[in-house]
């Protein structure tokens, strides 16, 4: 039995649940020969209770990942984790994270290690919903064409809520009292979170090195309760829609975060609350619907322990366009 030593940095709901889940699925690692150890949890205050296994090392300090196979980023932000994961990188480990912010505002550091197939990053954009696994291989046979997609759920349970006659202020007053949005929610409602992930994805359908800045964003903090109810009686829904398309000359991509008004048939108006959703269009493979759970603690870590079984089964990690 093989014996591979892990580090996690971040003990928040994510965190948690990744420690939880590699407990609960021993079977699977004992399967394939593999016996995972966490050698620590990088947190803020180790004196902290947390819901975490037996025997568990809470440490502020990190030099525990010195000796570490490979890490488990789950603390979000940017400055940290990057000063954290670099010299882990530079030393030729692999890294598993969720992090979006990270990954589209620091790209041109991150960017060779992703290339020598050393970062895993399934969980950044639809949490447990698989799309940057098909994305990296099977649909690179086919010619993207667009996508569409809704990949913030504290919008989609704002919006469901303004269509049941709340209006934004308390709807949104609602989803902070439930944990769905943050104090303050900018990320969420302003759209930013929404484009942090459509970059994610552009760099594997569009191009590789596709900047954060190239996105043009607009948040739902402008809707009112009469847009709802105009949309509502057109038959429409509106949705915080991610897009991502050719350029209206056929070069170079045109991508967008706006709220828009689509027909209640629309697939993407079919899932429901707190769910993600994404419609691939490529010349060849036709068009694909994506949609499942795109947050939470314990879908997230779903993604991110499945990250951990492609890396020792000898998959490399998720590769952009070059």
């Amino acid at each position: 039995m093989k014996t591979v030593t892990i580090g996690l940095l971040g003990c928040g709901t994510v965190g948690q649940n990744v420690l939880t889940l590699l407990e609960r699925r021993r079977d699977i690692f004992d399967d394939i020969g593999v016996r995972v150890e966490v050698a620590g949890v990088l947190v803020r205050d180790a004196g902290r209770p947390r819901d975490v296994p037996a025997g568990t090392r809470l440490t502020d300090a990190p030099a525990f990942l010195q000796e570490c196979g490979v890490v488990i980023e789950a603390m979000g932000g940017t400055e940290r984790p990057l000063s954290l994961l670099h010299p882990y990188l530079r030393s030729g480990r692999p890294v598993i994270t969720a992090n979006k912010a990270l990954l589209a505002e620091r790209w041109t550091e991150l960017r060779e290690y992703a290339l020598a197939g050393r970062l895993y990053y399934e969980a950044s954009v639809m949490a447990g919903t698989p799309v940057i696994g098909p994305m990296s291989t099977v649909l690179r046979a086919s010619r993207f064409e667009s996508l569409q997609a809704v990949l913030n759920g504290t919008c989609s349970y704002i919006l469901g809520e303004m269509e049941r006659g709340k209006e934004y202020a308390q709807a949104l007053a609602e989803a902070q009292a439930l944990g769905y949005a943050e104090d303050p929610p900018t990320l969420d409602v302003g759209g930013f979170d929404t484009a942090h992930k459509l970059t994610v994805l552009a760099r594997f359908c569009a191009d590789g090195d596709f900047s954060y800045d190239a996105v043009q964003v607009r948040g739902i903090e402008h809707l009112t309760l009469a847009d709802i109810e105009e949309a509502t009686d057109a038959g429409e829904r509106y949705k915080l829609l991610a897009e991502l398309r050719r350029g209206p000359d056929g070069q170079g991509w045109h991508a967008v975060v706006a709220p828009r008004r689509l027909p209640i048939t629309h697939p993407i108006c079919s899932i429901g609350a707190g769910r993600n959703a994404l419609m691939y269009q490529g010349e060849e493979c036709g068009e694909l619907f994506f949609a499942g759970g795109g947050a939470g603690g314990m879908v997230t870590a779903s993604a991110m322990v499945g990250d951990l079984l492609d890396h020792l089964i000898g998959f490399p990690g998720h590769v952009p366009l070059h």
